[in-house]
């Protein structure tokens, strides 16, 4: 069997309408990976593009050995392209980047290296130093929320959330594929998934370039998806995080009220102090079932 056949390294390439750059990218990830001495497979899918981008690749897949093309016939979205990719790879190490010129991809052969040196270290993540997306002056604020809720629920900092370049081992990825969700916040998942399972991520400071052509990210859709995902994964993974903090408040708050009431209404509580005790005493029983279910689940 060949290296081509049984690489070391698969990178996922998700690519949609990049007609005008995506060969350049090609290009620079098999020089770097070429340059680099591991053995590696480009699994270039492309996401049923409406321009050229697909005729571009099959064009110049006989200057690639090392490529391998996947055409979808209908538009996934890039959470299905990852984890589509990801379950076909054929190498021990799948590294995720993006298409659209905005990610330092010559830099991917170091975080292969960090993994093939380090065994303590299941995924290593580009952190972007800058954001040169659109509406910057809403995303960056936005960004920095969503990053500080996810770090207080999973307990520890994350220096980029949602950076799209990264490197993993798949047999530690392979349990979780089936969580990622269609859209872009399917690298949230894969960070927390690994995070909340006591699996080390390691963080590389990286550049973040302005992208190539138009960008496909919504800023009230996918800022609304990406917390809804940061919830969501934490809720699969330990529930008491999120809903027992909200119960013994209500239930503290009740307590107080309760008191109050009697003080100042003669030993009488008010219906609302009662409704608020109780609401937190059901919180509290969903949150000890929810942490029941997950223990009993066996697969975190």
């Amino acid at each position: 069997m060949s290296a081509v056949d049984n690489p070391y390294v698969t990178i996922v390439l998700p690519c949609y309408n990049e007609q005008d750059h995506v060969i350049d990218e090609v290009e620079r990830i098999c020089a770097a990976m070429d340059d680099s001495g591991y053995t590696y497979e480009l699994l270039a899918v492309d996401d049923c593009s409406t321009d050229e981008t697909l005729a571009r690749l099959r064009e110049a897949e006989p200057r690639f050995p090392h490529m391998r093309i996947k055409a979808f016939h209908r538009n996934g979205g890039s959470g299905t392209v990852r984890r589509i990719g990801t379950q076909e790879a054929r190498g021990e190490i799948v590294v995720w980047t993006d298409a659209d010129m905005t990610y330092p991809n010559e830099r991917i052969p170091e975080l292969v290296q960090i993994l093939e040196k380090d065994h303590a270290i299941d995924q290593v993540v580009g952190a972007r130093t800058s954001e040169e997306g659109s509406h910057k002056f809403l995303r960056v604020p936005a960004k920095w929320f969503i990053r500080k809720v996810a770090e207080r629920l999973a307990g520890q900092k994350i220096p980029d959330l949602n950076s799209g370049l990264r490197a993993f081992r798949k047999s530690v990825a392979r349990p979780y594929l089936r969580l990622l969700p269609p859209g872009f916040s399917c690298v949230t998942t894969i960070t927390l998934a690994f995070l909340s399972n006591q699996h080390d991520v390691h963080y590389m400071p990286i550049d973040y370039a302005k992208r190539a052509g138009k960008s496909k990210f919504s800023f009230v859709s996918d800022a609304y998806r990406y917390i809804l995902q940061v919830l969501r994964m934490i809720m699969y993974f330990n529930p008491l995080k999120v809903l027992m903090p909200v119960a013994l408040w209500l239930i503290g708050i009740g307590l107080v009220k309760g008191v109050f009431d009697m003080v100042t209404e003669l030993f009488y509580i008010r219906t609302n102090t009662i409704t608020i005790f109780m609401t937190g005493l059901i919180i509290a029983a969903v949150a000890l079932l929810a942490d029941l279910i997950v223990r009993s689940r066996g697969d975190s």
